[in-house]
């Protein structure tokens, strides 16, 4: 199992860290290592994330993420996106955007930079709103109770997450009205834009997938509704904490996008702390294209395996990670952040939360039959 999860991980690994033996040297090796380790720390959080999106799609939109999606993860995010950067702060064409990438990285590299409060704003926002509307909703398994439980209750109010939101983006655009960390100027009319681009982003993309999603749900209920107890049917298959899989078409297309809007929000900070170790285009993006991979892969491991079953609280751990790193990209608009403490922030929440699953779960007698049973249903999906 875990050499069929991660065998292309681990082809590309030995692939990538030769071809960057043979290009660059020891150096350039030692380097894109380094950048994959970088990679994995700051977005193994992502993973849990997306497992729990991911298993609720069929196995056809599953190899669709693990194809397509890795080819705009690793192509798109990790390469094209910084050059697009670029070419629009600079008003550059893309082939002049690529050139100076080659010929000038140390320009190049201050381009980016100074596009920094908009990426930083965009994802901020898009990834604080998904953890407002994670701890405003009412769940069955709560792991920080105290802070769990007032605030599904004040989640009621529907709207309360994007005037959240909001707020926070109106303080970070007037405290960054002189930046000097990037570049200096008033830019908080492109941290607004951007931030408010992030919020209807997020608004579209998870509003529309949603709306599939429910209208597919309540499709299927209709049709189980005229079969028999016990008929094996064309409706989902269900996991052991009884949320519906299998989602296709529209709905698991939108989905789809959601997915990679938010593996898009998670590369920003990799992106941008991958300069702090080089301004080599190529090498960063095999060595984050690396780390994805692993990404990926972690991902399909935890839907294999019904991890987020087992070990309730990892998805709420998770999503304060989420939390905290949507926190800490809109406080680097103005200040340096060090991202060590981006990463092991992710890593910490989320071990904490796997401790008190295993906690819950021994203290409950679950660590055993239960969640082996509960694995081999989740290994079918």
């Amino acid at each position: 199992m875990l050499l069929k999860t991660f065998g292309w991980s681990f082809a590309i690994t030995v692939l990538g860290l030769a071809l960057a033996g043979v290009l660059w040297g020891w150096q350039g090796l030692a380097i894109v290592g380094i950048l994959s380790i970088l990679e994995i720390s700051l977005s193994f959080d992502n993973a849990v994330i997306n497992a729990g999106i991911l298993r609720k799609m069929n196995a056809f939109w599953q190899k669709i993420f693990l194809t397509i999606g890795i080819l705009i993860a690793v192509f798109g995010m990790r390469l094209v996106f910084p050059v697009v950067i670029v070419a629009v702060t600079a008003k550059l064409g893309p082939i002049e955007a690529v050139n100076l990438a080659i010929s000038d990285k140390a320009q190049y590299q201050e381009l980016v930079t100074s596009a920094h409060p908009a990426i930083a704003s965009f994802g901020g926002i898009f990834l604080l709103m998904i953890f407002l509307d994670f701890i405003f909703e009412e769940r069955d398994y709560k792991w920080l109770s105290w802070i769990e439980k007032p605030m599904a209750k004040i989640g009621k109010l529907d709207t309360l997450s994007i005037i959240i939101a909001l707020v926070a983006l109106l303080v970070s655009a007037m405290t960054v009205a002189t930046s000097v960390a990037h570049g200096g100027g008033d830019k908080s009319a492109t941290v607004l834009l951007s931030g408010v681009a992030g919020l209807i982003t997020y608004l579209v993309v998870s509003g529309i997938s949603g709306f599939f999603e429910a209208k597919l749900e309540d499709e299927d209920e209709v049709e189980d509704g005229g079969e028999e107890a016990g008929e094996v049917a064309a409706a989902p298959a269900t996991k052991g904490n009884g949320s519906a899989v299998g989602l296709a078409g529209k709905a698991a297309f939108f989905m789809f996008l959601y997915l990679e809007v938010i593996d898009a929000s998670f590369s920003f900070d990799g992106v941008i702390s991958a300069f702090a170790i080089t301004n080599d285009i190529f090498m960063m993006a095999l060595g984050l294209g690396i780390g994805a991979m692993y990404i990926r892969s972690l991902t399909v491991f935890l839907v294999h395996k019904g991890t987020l079953d087992d070990y309730v609280y990892l998805e709420h751990g998770a999503h304060y990670a989420i939390g905290a790193l949507a926190v800490i990209l809109l406080i680097t608009i103005k200040y340096e952040v060090n991202e060590v403490i981006t990463g092991l922030v992710g890593v910490v929440l989320i071990a904490l939360s796997f401790t008190s699953s295993v906690i819950r779960n021994r203290r409950e007698g679950k660590s055993g039959g239960a969640s082996g049973e509960k694995s081999e249903v989740a290994s079918g999906v």
